[in-house]
Formats: structure tokens, C-alpha cells, sequence
């Protein structure tokens, strides 16, 4: 397996990857999403590749105050090798060596695999009652 950054000839396979592990129901908007992403910061766009096929995806983010990471993805045919692992170790890395000290990222309460991981990973749960706003600043977006 390996891990690199995103590439453009990349984009179809992520897109699919995506579709597969449902993640399009979280954003209005893959599509421009990645365009986006590719603006500011691409580096911290990574891919798991295995024989040449896009298996992983992860999408970091920093502002100066702390890391984000979204469109954690693996194909399911690859679950549970270690994949979403190391690509959030991989992107904790960047983030380091950029001078971020704390990363946040959001997990739907269905995702069992996902929190265990985290958990093994050393994430804390924050609390359990705060509440996150949002307010769409643009049309361009459904989510």
C-alpha cells in the first residue's frame, strides 16, 4: 500500500470511491469540494493506492489554529487492514510539521469502526453536548 497525495488523474476513482462508501450524502458537493481543496492546502489531500487502485482517501485541512480531516473513506473490500489508520497517521504527520498541535474531525455516531479506531488512535470524544452551527455563506453548496 501507499500512501501519496491526491492526484488530478486520481479524481474519477475518488469520486467512485466515494459513492461506494456513501460519503456524497455528507456533502452536497464532492466534486467542487475537491476542486477546492486542490486551491488550498492539496498536500494534505491523500490517497491510499493498492496495485494501482485508489482504496483510501483522506482530506486534511489546518487554519493556522487546528487540523480538520474529512472524506476518511476506504473501499470496503479493504476494511480492516489498516488503511483509514494510516492515513490519518500520515495526515497527523503533515499537520505536525506544518506546527499544528491539535486535530478535530467530526464522526457520524452509526460508525462503530470509526470510533474504535479513534479511540485506539488516542482521540478523546469532546463534549457530548456541544453543538455545531453552520450557515451556507454561498449557493454553490447542499450540505
Amino acid at each position: 500500500m501507499e500512501i501519496r497525495v491526491f492526484r488530478q488523474s486520481d479524481y474519477e476513482d475518488v469520486l467512485t470511491l466515494w459513492e461506494r462508501c456513501a460519503l456524497n450524502e455528507f456533502s452536497g458537493d464532492p466534486e467542487l469540494d475537491i476542486e477546492r481543496k486542490l486551491q488550498c492546502g492539496a498536500d494534505l489531500f491523500l490517497v491510499a493506492e493498492v496495485a494501482g487502485e485508489v482504496v483510501g482517501t483522506i482530506m486534511g485541512g489546518y487554519d493556522g489554529i487546528r487540523g480538520t480531516a474529512v472524506y476518511l473513506a476506504v473501499h470496503p473490500e479493504y476494511r480492516g487492514r489498516g488503511i483509514a489508520n494510516a492515513l490519518v497517521s500520515r495526515l497527523e504527520k503533515k499537520l505536525i510539521a506544518r506546527g499544528c498541535g491539535r486535530i478535530e474531525l467530526l464522526v457520524s455516531e452509526e460508525s462503530d469502526a470509526a470510533i474504535c479506531m479513534f479511540e485506539k488512535m488516542l482521540y478523546e470524544e469532546e463534549q457530548p453536548e456541544r453543538l455545531i452551527y453552520s450557515k451556507k455563506l454561498t449557493h454553490e453548496t447542499d450540505f
